[in-house]
């Protein structure tokens, strides 16, 4: 599935301490892509509602309910897109064009509070990666440092030769 494009009611935001709840029905019997919008339930989407200036963002696409008058698509976005979510206030209780695709981020990878410093390089058009050159390598890493010093924990070793302790 590449973009899908939905008009939709956005029903309401809802705000907790680490997520805002997107929630958006689609009026009618007839939903299209059915199947796509099912299968990509529960991972990663990327959002876009086209009437908003809030761009794109990941959210995680949290469940497609359907009865005879509506289907109801939840979505779930992490409050560090705070300054994009603010953005889309004005819109809730109207009726907006909704674009989604998949994204290549993992529910994890979403949900990971842990930021971890990378390596940064850039990829040239044949494909190769430069690692830009004032980044330490491991082998770098390992230079400079002194070898630890061998700890002899035998409590009997002695320096003296067993000769000189018998004289």
């Amino acid at each position: 599935m590449t973009n899908t494009k939905l008009n939709v009611l956005f029903k309401k935001m809802q705000k907790d301490d680490k997520k805002e709840v997107l929630e958006f029905h689609v009026q009618g019997n007839e939903l299209p892509n059915t199947q796509e919008l099912v299968g990509l339930a529960g991972s990663i989407v990327i959002l876009n509602v086209d009437e908003s200036k809030a761009g794109t963002f990941n959210a995680e696409f949290v469940s497609v309910q359907k009865d005879s008058k509506k289907t109801t698509l939840k979505f779930n976005i992490k409050g560090d897109s705070d300054d994009k979510v603010i953005k889309l206030y004005p819109h809730a209780g109207k009726s907006v064009t909704l674009f989604m695709e998949p994204s290549q981020m993992s529910v994890d990878d979403f949900y990971d509070e842990e930021e971890y410093e990378g390596i940064e390089y850039k990829i040239d058009k044949d494909g190769t990666a430069n690692v830009v050159p004032d980044q330490m390598s491991l082998d770098e890493e390992g230079q400079g440092q002194d070898e630890p010093e061998e700890k002899d924990d035998d409590p009997f070793a002695t320096t003296a030769s067993d000769d000189d302790l018998l004289d």
